[in-house]
């Protein structure tokens, strides 16, 4: 299993804890959350494993320069120009190997989903990508009609809505959650990556000509630290599994 840990971002959700250091490097339980999510993939099966730098970029690259694990860790580096989640995966698209599936998964995101699980759904099912998604109670929505195709993304809050093609009736509604595994197929459909922009309307304009599904969780399996006051959840959160 090959993987791209987005970790490059600004972490403002987390101010003024990344004011000194990067998101990737902030602790749960004394274990920086890059730690946390490249153990988790390796222990999972990961061999390979791209992370994607920027914010204190040069603390990032040493941390993970000082460390070792059972996997090969290589760094996309976005210090000059920080790209989003969308252009941060095409940046780093010479990094991964070209015959296999590419799980991405974001760096504030603790987890216990099972990713041979996911892994076995998405490659028997051989769709473009398979997002990760919940039944949780979020702002933001995406649509799947009624053969797991993306159909669409909701503001509830504001009521927008985007539709991959024509509105639509009978759909289910997830929170995406920060994880996805996407065909290496996808890298080349990618807009260039000099430019930031978001995975997200990405997926929704693949859909229009390419099958994009989705491979739902219990939302007990997964808590989302990126906020100063989820890190004490997250204390107990790993310590009782």
């Amino acid at each position: 299993m090959q993987a791209f840990i987005l970790a490059a971002g600004l972490g403002t959700r987390l101010y003024p804890l990344t004011t000194t250091i990067p998101k990737a490097l902030v602790e749960v339980q004394g274990h920086p959350l890059i730690k946390i999510a490249i153990d988790n993939l390796v222990h999972q099966g990961a061999t390979r494993i791209v992370v994607n730098i920027h914010h204190f970029g040069d603390l990032l690259r040493t941390y993970l320069q000082d460390h070792h694990w059972d996997a090969d860790i290589l760094i996309s580096d976005e210090r000059d120009l920080l790209l989003d989640t969308g252009g941060g995966l095409k940046k780093a698209e010479p990094l991964f190997l070209p015959h296999e599936p590419i799980l991405i998964h974001n760096v504030d995101i603790l987890s216990r989903i099972k990713f041979p699980d996911l892994i076995k759904q998405h490659t028997d099912s051989m769709d473009l990508a398979t997002l990760v998604v919940s039944r949780r109670n979020t702002s933001r929505q995406l649509l799947f009609d009624l053969t797991n195709q993306l159909t669409g993304w909701q503001n509830r809050t504001t009521g927008e809505t985007k539709w991959v093609q024509q509105p639509i009736t009978n759909y289910n509604q997830f929170a995406f959650s920060g994880i996805a595994i996407v065909q290496p197929e996808l890298l080349a459909l990618l807009p260039e990556a000099n430019h930031p922009y978001s995975i997200i309307p990405t997926y929704l304009s693949l859909a229009k000509n390419h099958r994009i599904s989705y491979f739902e969780h219990s939302a007990t399996d997964w808590l989302d630290v990126g906020k100063p006051e989820t890190l004490q959840r997250a204390q107990s959160w790993i310590i009782n599994p």
